[in-house]
């Protein structure tokens, strides 16, 4: 299994590699399968209960960041390589360990269905395997993940809200569920919201002058500085008085990344009400549009008292990542 499995993925990277303008044949491959953000692991028993399935979990079950509870970036099931096979080989995403001579890490896609990521971790020994996937985690997190918003966004395209206010005010066009409204629409600001189970999830877009939010010491501050000013003006708590803004008993999570190719500032931290009870997870984006002399800012945040979280926010963030600058 092994080696039909090598061989595989070989073949997979030999193709995309092949590939030209006028198309090469594509195997022809089952439609992956799968929830959100749930991981096939391939993996021999004993060594998912040792130090190899230890390094696996710690890696791709650690908490998400920015939210008030614990909840894990992927929810695994472990598969023998035995049953690994017919349907069970389908699913979108797959951690597939070996015990080879040689120790690497391959990343490859649609191996056995499509669209699907493959990541193959070998190693000669079991200490050597899990030095693998801690050194690489931040390269497989990504992979696995950006499968993950793409098929959330693929979902999501199957019925869009069909607006253009967005882009003759702004000059960009978002990708958004038609079962979000937009609540507020004043002076370039934009308040989207979504009546979910247990309360909502929201989106906000809003532009900036260039320059406003700086990457210097005080950077964190100037983030929730402009979120509880943005709250204030914007987003109204249930009792007169109250309005959103930032939770200042837990520092926020500040990351650098990009946006449709522009440079961006990822901010994930939580939000609470000013003279209410009420609190929940924010994910932000201030993206430089140098182009046309202004920061973008995006923000997708949550209120979902007594339940999980992550799919929430998970969908709040393949929305943001969707924007294209016209």
């Amino acid at each position: 299994m092994q080696k039909l499995f090598t061989l595989l993925m070989c073949c997979t990277l030999i193709l995309s590699c092949n590939d030209n303008k006028k198309g090469e044949k594509r195997k022809i491959l089952p439609e992956s399968s799968g929830k959100i953000n749930n991981l096939s692991v391939v993996i021999e028993n004993d060594l998912w209960e040792g130090q190899i399935g230890e390094a696996i979990r710690e890696t791709l079950a650690s908490p998400v960041d920015g939210l008030p509870q614990d909840e894990p970036l992927f929810t695994m099931s472990q598969i023998p390589p035995s049953v690994f096979s017919g349907f069970v080989a389908q699913n979108r995403t797959v951690l597939k360990i070996e015990t080879a001579k040689n120790s690497e890490v391959k990343i490859a896609s649609n191996v056995f269905a499509r669209p699907q990521r493959v990541v193959l971790v070998s190693g000669s020994s079991n200490e050597e395997i899990a030095k693998l996937i801690k050194a690489n985690s931040k390269r497989i997190i990504k992979a696995l993940k950006d499968t993950e918003i793409k098929e959330k966004q693929r979902r999501m395209a199957l019925s869009l809200h069909k607006t253009k206010a967005i882009e003759e005010n702004l000059g960009i066009s978002i990708k958004f569920p038609s079962a979000y409204r937009i609540g507020v629409e004043e002076d370039g600001f934009f308040w989207l919201r979504k009546d979910i189970t247990t309360g909502t999830t929201n989106i906000m877009i809003y532009e900036l002058p260039y320059g406003t939010i700086k990457r210097n010491d005080s950077l964190a501050g100037d983030i929730i500085k402009l979120r509880d000013s943005i709250g204030k003006a914007h987003i109204p708590g249930p009792v007169d008085g109250s309005y959103m803004i930032t939770e200042q008993a837990y520092a926020p999570f500040i990351f650098e990344t990009t946006i449709d190719g522009k440079p961006a500032l990822e901010t994930k931290g939580l939000w609470d009400v000013k003279n209410a009870f009420m609190s929940g997870p924010f994910i932000n984006y201030v993206i430089d549009d140098k182009a046309n002399n202004r920061q973008l800012v995006l923000e997708g945040f949550a209120f979902a008292p007594s339940v999980e979280k992550r799919e929430y926010m998970f969908e709040l963030e393949a929305i943001l990542k969707s924007v294209k600058f016209k």
